[in-house]
């Protein structure tokens, strides 16, 4: 089949249907957010496999996977559907949004190193004004191709820290924190805070998070090899939540934001250092493709991100 025979083929709705099903993985799901029945988009699932030739879709354990070759050509479904919008939905309706109204799914990819009132303060914002949206909350770990993700449109946002984000990404400055030691209020570092020097704090038994990628180190491990400098980790954990309880009982130091540790406060007994590194500030962003960048709802949903995050920032100021 020629180029020109193909694309005579081809309605918009088809390259809409494609992206609903390889987005969500299910031909169920997808119907119900196209608001049309399972046959139907069965058979319009089928089209496109005829046109492609290639399954799309197919059955991996207990739910749905798609093929590289549907992985692929995501973006550029996803694109078409852009260029559409812009060209037929007029410049005013191209901006609407209505939370109220919307039945769709967001997925976004989070570290939880910012707060840990972050989440659960976001969902029951998002809950609270767009009740019919549903919420899919990725770990933001070391085996997450967070980049591979956007680009192929599997997720909408990632939140966490960089020093240095990657530029083919847009990035929200959500807020900047005081890099800060959190430890047990037994810590011998305790005794005499004048004594807590750069030497004793590399010396010490540090936890660290998991590294968000393979051969990485971490925003604080980065900065003090670029000073010439290396501190002593004794534990790396992917569950950064569970970090304060860890150096509740122990000699253990965790670098990172104030904001992060002052949750701690009051609730276990540790305490909060300055750190004799100085540091750069802490600065947490949320990240989003070119897929999504137009996108009313996707933007709706980060000023959402933005505006819970300063929200906690500025209640512990």
């Amino acid at each position: 089949m020629t180029a020109a025979l193909a694309l005579d083929k081809i309605e918009l709705s088809l390259i809409r249907a494609f992206h609903t099903v390889i987005t969500e993985r299910s031909v169920s799901r997808a119907a119900l957010k196209l608001q049309t029945s399972q046959p139907a988009l069965s058979a319009q699932l089928k089209r496109l496999r005829g046109l492609i030739n290639d399954p799309l879709l197919v059955r991996a354990g207990g739910g749905m996977s798609p093929t590289a070759v549907a992985l692929s050509l995501l973006p550029a479904a996803a694109q078409v559907l852009q260029g559409a919008q812009a060209l037929f939905g007029g410049h005013a309706a191209a901006q609407v949004f209505s939370p109220a109204a919307a039945c769709q799914t967001w997925r976004i990819a989070a570290s939880d190193y910012l707060d840990p009132l972050f989440l659960p303060e976001l969902v029951a914002r998002v809950r609270a004004q767009a009740p019919g949206v549903t919420l899919d909350l990725l770990p933001l770990t070391r085996d997450y191709d967070y980049r591979g993700h956007l680009a192929r449109g599997e997720v909408d946002l990632v939140v966490g820290n960089w020093l240095a984000p990657p530029e083919e990404l847009h990035l929200g400055r959500l807020v900047s924190d005081e890099m800060v030691c959190l430890v047990s209020q037994s810590h011998s570092a305790l005794r005499n805070p004048r004594q807590w020097t750069v030497e004793r704090y590399l010396a010490s038994e540090h936890i660290a998070p998991t590294p968000l990628h393979a051969g990485g180190v971490g925003v604080v491990d980065e900065h003090l090899q670029a000073q010439g400098l290396q501190r002593r980790i004794v534990v790396r954990s992917p569950h950064f939540g569970l970090a304060p309880a860890m150096v509740a009982r122990t000699s253990l130091v965790l670098t990172t934001g104030r904001q992060f540790c002052s949750r701690y406060i009051g609730k276990l007994p540790v305490h909060i250092l300055r750190c004799p590194v100085v540091f750069p500030p802490l600065t947490y962003y949320q990240l989003w493709h070119d897929l999504t960048h137009a996108s009313p709802a996707v933007r709706w949903l980060r000023e959402q991100v933005r505006d819970v995050a300063r929200g906690l920032a500025g209640g512990l100021a």
